[in-house]
C-alpha cells in the first residue's frame, strides 16, 4: 500500500513512518514540505502523489495556548483536515487521523466509549472535535482518539518528562485527581497498522489498556526505574491553568480490540518505554 504521513517529523508520526515503512511504500512529509493549512497545496500534492491511504500525523496541541490562538488551533485541527478528507475522497484514498480525549468533559467514573457525547471545554477540544467530524467525512476513514502519547523517537511528552526529572533527582509535580489512559506511540502506530489492513473505518480509542491518576504513573514510572520517587501529589485546582482540562479521562479500548487490535496495557507499555530511555540515558 502506498501511503502519505503529514506531520512525518512529529512524535506520533515519525513512529507512524517507521511502522508502517515496514510493510508498505510510505511517503514522509513534514511541514515544511507541505503546509496543511493552505488548501490548495493539499489538494495538488496527494493528487500528485496518488496514495491509496493518507496517515494525518499533523496536530497543534498547546492546549493554553489554544485559548488564545483559537484561530491557529482551528487552522492546524480543524481545517486542515476537511482539506484532506477531500483530497482522500478526490483521489479514492482512505483517510486516517488522531483526536483526543479531550473531546470529553472529564465528568464521567467510567472509561468513556465511541458511543459517548463529547463535550468539550477547551478550545484545543472543540477544534479536535470538529477535526473528528471533518475526517469522517471522508469515504472511507479512520479516527483515532489517543491521548497522553509518550515515546517514539522525538519523545517530549508528560511520561517523557517526568522519566526525565526521575532520572535527575529532580522532584516531580504530578495530579492526584486526574485519570487518564496514556498511549504508547509504537503500540498506537502497530494498531494503526492492523487496522488499515481490514477493520471497519470509523471512531476507535486508541488507548493502552487501563487507566490511572498522574500521581500513579509516575510512581510507576519510578519503580520500573529504580530511583527514590520525589513525585508530590498536586490537585488541578492548585495549577493557574488557562484551558480547562478534562478530569477523568480514560477511554475505553474495547471496540478496538474486536477489530483486531488489542492493546497492552498502560504498565507493559510504560515498563518497554523505560527500558528504551535506560539505554538512551
Amino acid at each position: 500500500m502506498k501511503i502519505v504521513v503529514t506531520g512525518a517529523a512529529g512524535q506520533l508520526a515519525s513512529e507512524l513512518v517507521r511502522v508502517l515503512g515496514s510493510a508498505h511504500e510510505v511517503i514522509a512529509l513534514t511541514r515544511a514540505d507541505l503546509d496543511l493549512t493552505r488548501h490548495e497545496d493539499v489538494l495538488r500534492t496527494l493528487h500528485r502523489l496518488a496514495p491509496e491511504a493518507i496517515v494525518n500525523g499533523s496536530a497543534y496541541n498547546a492546549v493554553d495556548r489554544a485559548e488564545e490562538e483559537p484561530s491557529t488551533a482551528l487552522a492546524v485541527n480543524t481545517f486542515a483536515v476537511r482539506s484532506l478528507a477531500r483530497a482522500a475522497a478526490a483521489c479514492g484514498a482512505l483517510l486516517v487521523h488522531y483526536s483526543t480525549d479531550f473531546v470529553f468533559s472529564g465528568e464521567a467514573s467510567v472509561p468513556y466509549t465511541e458511543e459517548n457525547e463529547p463535550a468539550p471545554v477547551s478550545v484545543y477540544g472543540q477544534s479536535k472535535l470538529l477535526g473528528e467530524w471533518f475526517a469522517l467525512d471522508a469515504p472511507r476513514a479512520f479516527v483515532l482518539r489517543v491521548e497522553s502519547l509518550f515515546g517514539g523517537p522525538h519523545a517530549h511528552s508528560s511520561i517523557d518528562r517526568i522519566l526525565e526529572a526521575l532520572a535527575e533527582g529532580r522532584e516531580v509535580r504530578a495530579f492526584a485527581d486526574r485519570v487518564a489512559s496514556p498511549s504508547y506511540v509504537h503500540d498506537v502506530a502497530v494498531a494503526t497498522r492492523r487496522l488499515i489492513t481490514g477493520a471497519p473505518p470509523g471512531l476507535y480509542h486508541c488507548v493502552n489498556d487501563g487507566y490511572a491518576t498522574w500521581e500513579a504513573i509516575a510512581r510507576e514510572a519510578a519503580r520500573l526505574l529504580g530511583s527514590e520517587p520525589r513525585i508530590v501529589p498536586v490537585k488541578m485546582a492548585d495549577l493557574p491553568l488557562r484551558a480547562k482540562r478534562p478530569r477523568f479521562c480514560a477511554l475505553s479500548n474495547a471496540k478496538l480490540a474486536a477489530a483486531g487490535a488489542p492493546m497492552p496495557t498502560w504498565q507493559d507499555a510504560l515498563a518497554r518505554h523505560v527500558g528504551t530511555f535506560r539505554r538512551a540515558i
